[in-house]
């Protein structure tokens, strides 16, 4: 496993995006235990893709500009509804006392359905992971496996501790109503950039 696949993953994983929005707004609301949740909700959700990807369909997303087209928009308008739910919350993001498993699903639903409704992720493994398999490799598919699942491990760890920095400043942070409010309307705007951006998102 060369470092460039290891350090190009990094950069990936780190840069925030839809699914880091959504672990540190449920550290925020609900505590570490269910961002731990919600990143385990994340790195199941590229699973889908990956298998996609290894097995070819990601070719239909990038030779069909309606395929394409079809699954973006159906994730930017997940992204608004996200948007719209944390906007209507009054008095800052709700707030609960441990993580019942009905909760706990909800979670994780959620954060898969984040991934699994954005189509630059599978464009993602199908352009990213053939580029470390040497093609003189008689089975690939192996390897791909590997590579996604160093890349899942990695998205898991990092997202954790994206939870945990949240959590840990989350007391301090619920405490203040006014703190709160404005948390509220910016994960808002954060998940209504991250749906324009989407929506731009060209193949």
């Amino acid at each position: 496993m060369s470092l460039a696949f290891l350090l190009t993953s990094l950069i990936v994983v780190v840069t925030p995006g839809t699914g880091v929005i959504y672990t540190l707004a449920t550290a925020l609301s609900r505590g570490y235990r269910a961002s731990v949740v919600a990143a385990i909700g994340c790195t199941l959700g590229i699973v889908p893709q990956m298998l996609a990807a290894i097995l070819g369909l990601a070719a239909v997303l990038n030779a069909s500009a309606l395929a394409f087209q079809t699954v973006k928009y159906l994730g930017v308008a997940y992204l608004l509804f996200l948007a719209w739910s944390a906007w209507r919350e009054r008095g800052g993001l709700a707030i609960t006392n441990g993580t019942p498993s009905r909760s706990a699903g909800r979670v994780i639903l959620t954060a898969v359905v984040i991934n699994l409704l954005n189509p630059k992720l599978t464009l993602f493994f199908f352009a990213f992971l053939p580029q470390f398999v040497s093609t003189s490799d008689a089975s690939p598919i192996p390897k791909m496996l590997e590579l996604s699942a160093v890349f899942m491990a990695m998205t898991l760890v990092v997202f954790a501790g994206y939870g945990f920095v949240a959590s840990a400043a989350r007391e301090r942070i619920l405490s203040r109503p006014r703190v709160m409010a404005w948390m509220r309307r910016v994960f808002a705007g954060a998940f209504v950039a991250l749906a324009a951006r989407l929506a731009l998102a060209e193949r």
